[in-house]
């Protein structure tokens, strides 16, 4: 996805520019952000395909930028003092900038029962690729029951997607709350409310002990209290591992993440690491916003001038982008739950991440028992973090005014107006169907 955006970005903004883009998967770039959508039924895999600036092949006029993409090659070894990559085809490709954007894969929880050399158990799915989605919907056929380990954002969508295909859900969460990265106890309840609204159950400060296999297929997991949670489908969510593989091999500085400066630029001043891969001074969020906002500012400071500058390989004369200063976008660390039956939001300081400070005022509206928890938190005059749960309109207003950095009212309560207004019609809402 966002190594997409990036080439989307540069041809838009750069002339004359070769860009060869190999891609791991045999698919051409898609929004990953919508793979619950695909689980839930809400949406096709067409539908996920994102714009393209070019085919898969795009010969360049005078003057104009050439984009040549290989799909189903990965790129497996990098030679920095000959600036090549290889690919998983065994072609050798020349750069002058090299962008790292691998990604992440899924992690893979170290329980018994999922450490079989061969691989994973039959009805056992993470969800992080195109494939990972039309298995998991393709095992919902024959399991009425599912187990979804990890109550974070990913496995609430998951969970409210297969129980709208009418699986009896379990979600299973070793944090003291779901979505307790995010969350505190009191907007969680909110949200419990409105999972036991859709009929999917939860366990949160649980263990799996085990996950029960058969014959090569689960039959359930088993906690550490020693309930058992029979299942014909278990869809993990337990988080991300970034791809830095063939980055550490380069010699290039690594450490859970790419290391990379304020510009996206990493140990080798030729090149470049952005997405999931990275890791920036603020942090990787692993939110597709941050991804998207480091494309942007990576392809603007290519396409705005290049200077002659001595790489760490002491290569003179080489090619490399010129510092343009361009400070990361407000707005990267909105968090959103668009599930069917569920609608979260969280951003700024908001959760166990508000805490209390002088300036901050906090104000909130929080109804557990119809699944409605709003807090927004205001300093200087602007909207700095909010949690919202079980209001989607309220919700969009605060992504709005936080992202936008609209003066806020006088008296903060008045954002809370509009969900007080709705109160009555979330209460007598009917079940979905």
């Amino acid at each position: 996805m966002v190594g997409s955006r990036f080439v989307d970005e540069l041809v838009t903004r750069a002339s004359g520019v070769q860009v060869t883009v190999m891609g791991a998967e045999e698919y051409e770039p898609y929004n990953r952000v919508l793979l619950s959508d695909v689980v839930a039924g809400k949406t096709d895999v067409a539908s996920l395909t994102l714009p393209s600036p070019a085919p898969a092949a795009w010969p360049a006029a005078d003057g104009q930028s050439s984009v040549d993409v290989r799909l189903g090659c990965a790129a497996v070894g990098i030679d920095r003092s000959a600036r090549t990559v290889t690919g998983s085809d065994g072609r050798v490709v020349p750069y002058d900038v090299l962008v790292l954007a691998t990604g992440a894969r899924a992690r893979l929880p170290q329980v018994p029962g999922l450490d079989d050399e061969s691989g994973l158990p039959s009805g056992v799915h993470a969800l992080r690729t195109l494939d990972d989605a039309r298995e998991i919907v393709a095992a919902t056929v024959n399991a009425p029951r599912a187990v979804v380990l990890g109550g974070g954002v990913l496995g609430l969508e998951a969970a409210c997607g297969l129980a709208r295909r009418g699986l009896r859900v379990t979600v299973v969460h070793r944090g003291p709350h779901l979505m307790d990265r995010q969350l505190d106890a009191a907007a969680a309840e909110a949200v419990v409310h409105g999972l036991a609204h859709l009929g999917v159950e939860h366990r949160v400060g649980a263990v799996t002990e085990r996950v029960v296999v058969r014959e090569r297929a689960v039959r359930g997991v088993r906690l550490a209290d020693g309930e058992l949670l029979d299942a014909e489908l278990l869809v993990l969510t337990t988080g991300t591992v970034q791809e830095v593989e063939v980055a550490a091999a380069a010699g290039i500085e690594v450490r859970r993440g790419v290391v990379v400066d304020v510009h996206g630029v990493t140990s080798d001043p030729a090149i470049m690491a952005i997405g999931d891969c990275a890791e920036p001074p603020e942090g990787a969020t692993g939110l597709i916003a941050q991804g998207w906002d480091q494309a942007r500012r990576l392809a603007r400071r290519l396409a705005d001038g290049w200077a002659t500058v001595e790489d760490a390989s002491g290569i003179p004369g080489s090619r490399a982008p010129a510092p343009v200063a361009d400070a990361p976008q407000h707005g990267g660390d909105v968090v959103r739950v668009k599930a069917w039956g569920l609608e979260v939001v969280a951003l700024g300081v908001c959760g166990p991440a508000g805490g209390r400070e002088p300036g901050r005022r906090t104000v909130r509206l929080s109804d557990p028992d119809v699944g409605r928890h709003i807090e927004v938190v205001v300093r200087d005059g602007v909207v700095v973090g909010a949690t919202c749960v079980g209001a989607g309109g309220v919700g969009a207003d605060l992504v709005t005014a936080y992202t936008r950095r609209t003066p806020a009212p006088t008296d903060p309560a008045h954002l809370l107006v509009r969900a007080a207004r709705g109160a009555a019609e979330v209460a007598d809402e009917p079940s979905p169907t």
